[in-house]
C-alpha cells in the first residue's frame, strides 16, 4: 500500500486511528456530518426561496383572474343596463351604455388572458433545488469524479 494512507501505530486499546495528515477517524466522520448538515439546510433554504418566488407569481396570477372576474361582472351588469335601457326607449343613454360594456369586455378579456398566462408560468416543483440534489447523490454515489 505505497503511496496510500499511512497510521501511527497503537499503542494501547485507548488509542485512536489517525491518519497521516492528522486527523483521526472520528474528526473526520464529525466533518462529514457537519457538511452534511450545512448541506441540507441550504438545500432547504433554496427550496423555500423557489416555492417563495412561485406562489408569488400565483398571487399575481390570481389577483389577475380576480379582476377578470370583477370585470366580467361589471360587464354583465352594464349589459343588462344597456339592454333594459336600449329595449325600453332606444335612446342615446342605452348606447352609452353599450360602450361602456364593450369597453368592459375588452378590460376582463385582457384581464383573462394575463392571468391565464401567469398562471401558466407557475412552477410549484422548486426545480434549482431538485437539480442540485440530483448533482449531490451522483456525487455521493462517486466522489472522485
Amino acid at each position: 500500500m505505497a503511496g496510500s494512507q499511512v497510521y501511527e501505530p497503537i499503542t494501547d486499546r485507548r488509542a485512536t486511528i489517525r491518519r497521516a495528515d492528522g486527523a483521526s477517524v472520528g474528526e473526520l466522520v464529525g466533518d462529514l456530518g457537519r457538511d452534511m448538515s450545512l448541506l441540507i439546510h441550504q438545500e432547504i433554504a433554496l427550496a423555500r426561496m423557489e416555492v417563495k418566488e412561485e406562489a408569488a407569481k400565483a398571487g399575481k396570477g390570481a389577483g389577475m383572474l380576480g379582476g377578470a372576474g370583477y370585470a366580467g361582472h361589471l360587464l354583465v351588469l352594464f349589459g343588462s343596463l344597456a339592454g333594459v335601457f336600449g329595449l325600453a326607449h332606444v335612446m342615446d343613454l342605452a348606447w352609452a351604455a353599450l360602450v361602456v360594456t364593450g369597453v368592459w369586455a375588452v378590460i376582463a378579456g385582457v384581464l383573462f388572458l394575463n392571468g391565464r398566462r401567469k398562471l401558466r408560468a407557475v412552477h410549484p416543483k422548486p426545480q434549482q433545488t431538485v437539480e442540485t440534489l440530483k448533482e449531490d447523490a451522483q456525487w455521493a454515489r462517486h466522489p472522485r469524479s
